[in-house]
């Protein structure tokens, strides 16, 4: 039976490849986004659907709110600060849209005793040195003094928030953290480091490069990110757990940058910048973040489908788009 959901930040880059995905399938979509981050383009091509409605709004206004996930069946919250260089740039508006903004989401919820799926995120683990890293590690969380960890906090709030109304027995939650998601649509604007790379290599530009290029990440399709949030919605048993999503070939950010060279045939060199010259003198990063998936595995039977290689060639093909418009 057709379901009605309401995506928070649905008009942002995997928010509109749910609503495209929830649509094709034949739900009806809300989508309510203030575009601070998103923006209405990636929707565009689905207004001539006649299941989706795009509201330009913020999680923050209540009453706005209260009507939608009222009216919905499934809440789906994706609204949130994007990427580590807005965050750093916007620190005190970052912690309030994902802590006040989702305690209201939070609220809507168990007022209208609906189930919500919760975007979190891999920051959480923090300076966590282990890899594969498992739902239930240790968050290693830096200084109060380093900004960057406002946002891992701030999520991590999050998770606790919606688990403490999941176990009050107000409504189902389910978590999903998501591990470095990229592909079509998704903005270099915020510091996105493949989208970054492959523009700079497409203008045939150096490379940017953070700190030695020996951090290592694992990068997931949004293809696969929408599946794995989709699996976990419709899976019953789900609510009330967190469940990495993540891809599970590792690679540094060095080796990367040399697979967008290849991959696009550029001129460009690799240049290696040190962090303080980016971001700030104190400023940390994760040397290693690798996702355990078994427990979403077992769930859900998800694994990823699309390959690191055709990542690069899915955003290259998006940014030539791009940057041709």
């Amino acid at each position: 039976m057709p379901q009605r959901y309401l995506i928070t930040g649905g008009a942002g880059f995997i928010g509109s490849h749910l609503a495209e995905s929830l649509l094709a399938r034949g739900d009806s979509v809300y989508v309510l986004d203030d575009e601070s981050t998103g923006s209405r383009k990636n929707i565009e091509h689905l207004f001539v659907n006649r299941e989706l409605r795009f509201i330009h709004g913020s999680i923050m206004d209540e009453s706005q709110l209260n009507k939608f996930v009222g009216t919905c069946h499934y809440v789906i919250h994706l609204a949130a600060a994007v990427g580590v260089k807005y965050v750093l740039d916007n620190p005190l508006s970052s912690i309030l849209t994902n802590v006040v903004g989702t305690e209201r989401v939070l609220n809507s919820c168990e007022k209208f005793e609906k189930p919500l799926f919760l975007a979190s995120t891999s920051e959480i683990y923090g300076l966590q040195t282990r890899a594969p890293l498992r739902e239930d590690d240790f968050c290693v969380i830096g200084a109060t003094s380093v900004s960057r960890w406002s946002y891992a906090c701030s999520k991590a709030l999050d998770e606790f928030m919606a688990l403490a109304f999941h176990h009050k027995g107000s409504f189902p939650v389910t978590i999903g953290r998501l591990f470095n998601t990229v592909g079509p649509r998704q903005s270099p604007s915020y510091g996105m480091v493949l989208p970054s790379l492959v523009d700079q290599a497409l203008r045939n530009e150096p490379l940017t490069v953070h700190g030695d290029g020996s951090q290592t990440r694992t990068f997931t399709h949004v293809s696969d990110s929408v599946r794995a949030i989709t699996l976990l919605i419709d899976t019953p048993g789900n609510s009330g757990q967190v469940y990495n999503i993540g891809g599970t070939q590792e690679i540094s950010i060095l080796e990367l940058a040399k697979k967008v060279l290849t991959a696009t045939d550029s001129k460009s060199s690799i240049k290696l910048i040190p962090y303080d010259q980016v971001y700030n003198p104190n400023f940390q990063d994760m040397p290693r973040r690798v996702p355990d998936i078994s427990k979403i595995k077992s769930a859900t039977g998800f694994t990823p489908q699309v390959s690191l290689d055709q990542i690069i060639q899915d955003v290259i093909m998006d940014r030539k788009k791009s940057i041709k418009s």
